[in-house]
């Protein structure tokens, strides 16, 4: 009898995210198995008890995904499962909490297509300000921007302490640079925008973080991204489904909404998820290859 295809689910939380359950069948795993309430510490057994229960052969057809809702604790949890692994007993590892590490990449990937496509460059040296960015995906935003080049304020609506604490600890956990600002009220925020090129808004769904009036103080600005497609707009005058649309009233700046982030999101987990699936091979699969997958799927199409 041929060895059905399992993925195994960890989260610490106490229900696993019915999305990724979805996208795991739509990649072809047959047996999806939920683990709820997984702490760091036990990362390591459930990962031994995953590989010794079957043949090497068999484990070419099993793998360990980690969600939750920490973008930090997520990573340590995936290395920790790394290292659980005993030759040639192996399996394929993927983390991705709530999404965040597909949907920053997807953000990311799709400001840096903007910025070359209509202003001629990339995110090197572009100061690029992250309101929302202690949740999971402004965190993973702010470092996948630092490790493109650019100079990167993570900003916090909880004021400026809570917002150099994520980035202290976001860029010691990543090996980047981060700057906190205060996010706490409409005068911090426009502050911030008077000095941004790029916007990455990461506020809750339902959330306006700027405001049209805010907008207008962003005289700089080339391209502002949006993951809340729940009304209100979390940045003003950005469609959901702008790609890389003007923004009325400003004079260069161009607006990425939720579904055009979403749906490069949506082929990004997908296609990571089958990678594992197919590969054959143990792969582990974080933020990093989430974000050279969307610059593929964005990459300039060759002339015919």
């Amino acid at each position: 009898m041929e060895r059905p295809y399992i993925l195994h689910l960890f989260t610490p939380g106490s229900q696993m995210s019915p999305f990724d359950v979805n996208m795991a069948a739509d990649a072809g795993y047959q047996v999806i198995a939920p683990y709820t309430g997984v702490t760091l510490d036990g990362v390591a057994a459930l990962t031994q008890d995953t590989i010794f229960s079957r043949s090497p052969k068999g484990l070419a057809r099993t793998a360990i995904f980690i969600g939750g809702r920490d973008a930090l604790l997520a990573a340590d949890m995936l290395d920790r499962a790394k290292k659980a692994m005993v030759p040639p007993f192996q399996v394929a590892l993927m983390a991705d909490p709530s999404g965040a590490y597909t949907t920053a990449a997807a953000m990311v990937a799709s400001v840096e297509a903007a910025l070359r496509d209509h202003h001629g460059g990339g995110l090197a040296g572009q100061r690029v300000v992250v309101l929302g960015g202690t949740g999971p995906v402004g965190r993973i935003a702010c470092v996948l921007a630092a490790q493109a080049g650019a100079r990167v304020a993570l900003s916090s609506r909880t004021g400026i302490d809570a917002a150099e604490a994520a980035a202290r600890a976001t860029g010691l956990r990543f090996g980047v640079t981060l700057e906190g600002v205060s996010g706490g009220d409409s005068a911090a925020v426009r502050s911030s925008l008077a000095a941004a090129d790029v916007l990455l808004s990461c506020a809750a769904a339902g959330v306006q973080a700027v405001s049209a009036a805010d907008l207008q103080q962003a005289a700089r600005l080339k391209v502002a991204a949006d993951v809340n497609a729940v009304p209100p707009a979390g940045v003003a005058g950005v469609g959901v489904m702008d790609n890389a649309q003007p923004i009325e009233g400003l004079a260069s700046a161009r607006g990425i909404g939720a579904l055009a982030i979403g749906n490069v999101k949506y082929q990004t987990q997908q296609q990571l998820l089958r990678r594992m699936h197919e590969a054959g091979s143990p792969q582990v699969l974080s933020f990093a290859e989430a974000f050279a997958l969307a610059r593929e799927l964005l990459a300039p199409k060759p002339a015919a």
